[in-house]
Order: structure tokens, then sequence, then C-alpha cells
């Protein structure tokens, strides 16, 4: 940290109370400041390149400063700066965002049919709950309100979507999860797989302790089940085979809605256009942000089928509204960034660059697990993490959780290569402009990283 009592980072730590940070830390070490970002590169304000291979956080799909999108903001701000949709009120961009959204959606049995506004992941997903409750008691159910998640899930940090949320980070000290949100085991069958436990076998044995769950808390106290379709923050976890048709049964056979958080997966980052159709879900309700706007600007967007939505509808007429919403949800400038960023996405086939650079990365990524420090890589499209142990055969790494991961993260940030280490695990999510000489060029700067700390820690 630079100690000056004018430099720009003693001014941040004198201040600023940061997220996901160890507050003590900070005040001693200072940040490191972000001055500008290009493509698939930022700068730090001691003019210090890094290639951004976490897209900030899973979310500048198209890469950093884009004029288009700084066109299409300051328009809007010019036009129509700020309104609201309470109340009967509107206006074009948000009109004009859900059409594309509800356009772009899956074909689904049940289609999605409506799109509700909020400005966050986390706001979407506490929006979502109120939703399910609001629906249950409309449809005479009040006793239906409890909602399964799974360990290892993200989903927002929020009171209740921090309580889905099944991370210990973001239940201790908070005193979450809440009563009535359960959590069921994650899919992640390296970690959790019996011996000589196939991946059909292991999908099998998920959903029986799913449905052993459901009838010890009662079927009909159940309103919903929510999932990533590919586990991001709780460490890129992709499906087993089998895991998301096994797990859909158990939720058919109950009348259980199922909640697909596209926060991270959604507009292209597995290599179609949502994470529900890359894991052939069927959702009642998906939920978008992150690279809805490629994070330009805050907008999260909720698509509900009718089965969803018709209830609620009843219900409002029946009290006179539906009352929650947001400020800015739908903001005017934020709806018209997005718009613009789905026609980018679109125009420049961002999609076939996923589908082209993404099998490559995953590749070039999967090779490291010759090395002594990698016991996994696993990944789909342009999201991919890597397991860091010092024992493979134990899979275990060093003796505090996580220290591994932190260690090398500090060797690959060193290197001038941002990810993000969840645990023991590195996480990948670059912008979807990346191309193969820059996965050469990050595939590189981590193995340096791997092989600087293999070396000192003499392995």
């Amino acid at each position: 940290m630079n100690h000056l009592p004018n430099s720009i980072e003693a001014r941040d730590a004198a201040v600023h109370m940061h997220p996901y940070t160890d507050a003590r830390a900070l005040q001693q070490n200072g940040p490191t400041v972000m001055a500008k970002g290009e493509g698939v590169h930022v700068w730090d304000t001691n003019g210090k390149q890094y290639i951004e291979a976490m897209a900030g956080l899973w979310s500048v799909g198209i890469g950093f400063s884009e004029p288009r999108l700084v066109e299409a903001a300051a328009k809007q701000m010019a036009e129509l700066p700020y309104y609201h949709t309470f109340a009967m009120r509107s206006h074009t961009p948000a009109i004009e965002l859900a059409e594309k959204l509800i356009g772009m959606a899956p074909k689904l049995e049940n289609p999605m049919s409506k799109v509700f506004f909020t400005n966050s992941g986390s706001e979407a997903n506490d929006t979502v709950v109120k939703m399910i409750w609001y629906r249950a008691n409309a449809m005479g159910q009040p006793q239906r309100k409890k909602i399964i998640s799974r360990i290892k899930g993200y989903h927002g940090i929020t009171i209740a979507s921090g309580s889905m949320t099944g991370l210990p980070a973001n239940h201790g000290s908070f005193d979450l999860p809440l009563p009535g949100f359960l959590h069921t085991g994650s899919p992640h069958h390296w970690r959790e797989a019996a011996d000589g436990e196939s991946e059909e076998d292991f999908s099998k044995r998920r959903a029986q302790e799913l449905e052993e769950m459901i009838l010890a808390e009662g079927p009909d106290t159940i309103a919903a089940f929510i999932g990533e379709p590919v586990m991001g923050a709780g460490g890129v976890i992709v499906p087993p085979k089998g895991y998301w048709a096994e797990i859909q049964k158990v939720l058919k056979k109950y009348d259980i809605l199922l909640i697909a958080d596209e926060v991270i997966n959604g507009l292209g980052r597995t290599g179609n256009m949502w994470g529900s159709e890359t894991c052939e879900m069927q959702p009642d309700i998906m939920v978008s942000s992150k690279q809805l706007s490629s994070s330009y600007l805050p907008i999260s967007a909720i698509m509900l089928n009718d089965k969803v939505f018709e209830p609620i509808a009843d219900e409002s007429n029946r009290i006179g509204t539906f009352g929650h919403g947001f400020t800015g949800g739908g903001h005017p400038v934020a709806a018209a960034v997005a718009l613009e960023n789905l026609k980018i996405i679109e125009e420049r086939d961002l999609l076939g660059n996923v589908r082209e650079v993404g099998p490559y990365m995953q590749e070039k990524l999967g090779a490291l697990t010759a090395h002594p420090l990698v016991g996994e890589k696993r990944g789909i499209g342009l999201i991919a993490a890597l397991e860091l142990v010092t024992d493979k055969q134990a899979k275990t790494a060093l003796e505090k959780p996580g220290a591994l991961g932190a260690r090398v993260g500090a060797a690959v940030f060193e290197a001038g290569l941002i990810c993000r280490n969840m645990g023991d695990a590195l996480a990948f999510c670059p912008p979807m402009i990346i191309t193969k000489p820059q996965i050469d060029e990050l595939v590189g700067k981590v193995e340096g990283a791997l092989d600087q700390v293999a070396g000192e820690l003499g392995l």
C-alpha cells in the first residue's frame, strides 16, 4: 500500500468499507485501485495492466469501454434520465427490453411471459421469494412457503437471497439462513461421489436425497427449488450426467416450482443463450443480471411463466396492488444500455465466439491437471475452475482451507491476471470477446504462478 496520507489507497482505506473484504486487512494494506479498462484488460492507478479473467464479477460480457454502451447511456440520459414503473407508469426502454428478453427466452413447455425489473441479482432473487409467498397465499396454500436450494449454491446476499445461498461465509455471524430455507447436497461429483459411483448414479442419489427432504418436510410445504444451471461462486460446478433430469422428475412429482438462477450463466456464458438450455432445464422463473448490461449499469430481470404470474395477478387485483418494487427498478438508462448490450451480443455473434474459444480454454486449462497442485479442471463454455490440491489422491490442500487458493491467487494477480480464488478453487470467467492468443497468455500466467507456489512448497 502507498502509505502517503493523500494517496488514493490511503484515502480509500480511511473512509470506504468494502464488500467481501477483511476490513482490518484493508486498513493495513489498502486496496488495488483500478483506473481504466478496455477490451479484456484493466489497468490500476500505477499503470499495471491485467487480463480481467473474471470479467469483473462474472459480468462484463462484451468487454470494457464499449463505445456503443456509452452512447446508449448518454442518449437516454438526455431524453429521459429517470422514470419509474410504479402504479401503471412505464417508459420505452423498459418495454423494449422486456419484449427483447421474452423473445430471447428458451423455448419451454410453459414459456416465459412476463418480466419484472430489479437492480441486482440479490434483489431479483429476494423478489422471487416474495412473489412465491404471495402466490402461495393467492392460491389458498399459506403453508407452502419453504424454498430448497443447494449447498455451495450462490443466490445473493440480501436476507432472503443470502438464506438461499449455501456458503458458510454468507451465513456465519449474519444469523442466516432464515427458517424455511433448506439446503440439499451440491452436484459436485469429483468431491462428493462415493468410491466408484458413476455420474448417473450420483445424480440419482442427489435426486433421492432431495425427495427424502421433501417428504420429511411435507410436500405441501415446499414452494420452490432454486438452482444455478452451472454453479458459479460455489466453485464453477458443472452438473454431472443426468443431474437436472433427475432433479426435475422429483420437482414435477410434487408440483414444486423451479427457479433457474441465470445471473452468471445467462446470455451466452455456457455456449447457449441460457444455462437452462445447456442443462435442459424447464424453469418456471428465470433470473438474469450481470451480463444483461455487461454490468455497465445495475439492472436485473425476473422472467416468469403464466403458472407463476396468473395467481399473483389475481391477488394484486383482489388487494389493489402488488406491493413490491424498487425506485430504480427498470431504470430507463440501465434498460437502454442493457438493450444495446443484447444487440451487440447478437450482432457480433459472441455465442459463436464462446463456442469456439470456450472449448479451447477448457482444453488448455485441462492440461494443467498434470501439474502437482491441480486436482481437477471443471467448466463449460467460457467459465471454468481449477481445484488446487497438495495431495491428489486424498484431494486435500494445505491444512487451512482456502490457504492454497489464496496463495496461488496472489501469485496469479502479481503476474498480471485477475481470477478469483474461492476456497481452494481458482475461477475463470473472461469477457466473451476473448481470443485464443489471449487464452494462451492467461493459461501461461496461471501455469507460472502454479510453478512458483509449487517451488515454494517443495513440490
